[in-house]
């Protein structure tokens, strides 16, 4: 009963911030590391929460084996939207300029929208853990995933999360847009701005259809600044599913002055097996 219980303590990924860089580190710093982390993986061992394998080479404070944390790969399609860079099985649903009908139609009120992977398989556990299992460590990982997103060929002012509601950021300990957004700033150099507030809570969007989500969440964001003075904002989330909440936090942008909001996410739902565009533009 005791081992079983200690397997659950992830020893090595809690207690021991000390030897939690992420910077590379010398030889022999890895060889103390991997040695201690094996002597503890005997008395106190740790599973990778993925798949797992126990955790005894090295400490972390991610409880996901590299492999698991390797095996997220880059969404792959032959027909995106030129805008919010939906999937599409064919080009069908694209004008002569690559937009969908809910771009071409200005439903989205972002500019663009992108994402590292596809929300399944490992890719979608990993944010799954992050989120509801507050293992807040995998904000690194995680915003590595984001940076390999990010249009290099575009400039950007600074980014602005998503915010939770303070209800649910208070149940949920954290908030994982403004985690990630941290990381990215990390990786850019980039400014982090407050720039948004949940003004009411709203309804949980998943298992909901495209248009009663953008009900759901019409007008629940208000801009925190009250000028942005023509800026190019860098909207950050864990994922895109319709596009519904970033369209309503992108209008309150524009609202206070942005000039373009560009949404970038760790994962995006990938639609193709079962969405069609309709003649009213929603993905049913």
């Amino acid at each position: 009963m005791y081992a079983a219980n200690f397997r659950r303590w992830d020893f090595p990924q809690r207690w021991l911030p000390a030897f939690s860089s992420y910077a590379t580190p010398s030889p022999a710093r890895r060889l103390a590391e991997t040695a201690l982390g094996r002597l503890l993986g005997i008395v106190l061992p740790a599973d990778c929460r993925l798949c797992q394998t126990p955790l005894h080479s090295s400490l972390s404070r991610i409880p996901v084996c590299q492999r698991c944390l390797a095996a997220a790969e880059p969404i792959q399609a032959e027909h995106f939207c030129a805008a919010c860079r939906t999937a599409f099985l064919n080009p069908r649903p694209l004008d002569e300029s690559g937009r969908c009908y809910l771009c071409r139609h200005q439903v989205n009120r972002f500019d663009a929208a992108y994402a590292f992977g596809s929300y399944d398989a490992e890719l979608r556990e990993l944010i799954r853990i992050f989120k509801y299992q507050r293992v807040e460590t995998l904000a690194r990982p995680l915003g590595r995933l984001l940076s390999r997103a990010l249009p290099r060929e575009e400039a950007f002012d600074a980014i602005v999360p998503v915010p939770l509601h303070w209800r649910r950021k208070w149940a949920r300990g954290f908030d994982q847009a403004e985690a990630l957004s941290r990381e990215l700033s990390r990786h850019t150099g980039l400014p982090v701005i407050r720039g948004l507030r949940r003004s009411r809570a709203t309804a949980a969007q998943s298992a909901r259809s495209q248009s009663i989500r953008r009900k759901n969440v019409a007008g629940a964001f208000t801009a925190r600044v009250s000028d942005l003075g023509g800026k190019k904002l860098l909207l950050i989330d864990d994922v895109f599913t319709t596009g519904a909440t970033a369209s309503a936090c992108a209008a309150a942008l524009k609202g206070a002055g942005a000039r373009s909001i560009t949404v970038l996410t760790v994962a995006r739902a990938d639609r193709r097996g079962w969405a069609a565009v309709t003649q009213k533009g929603v993905y049913g």
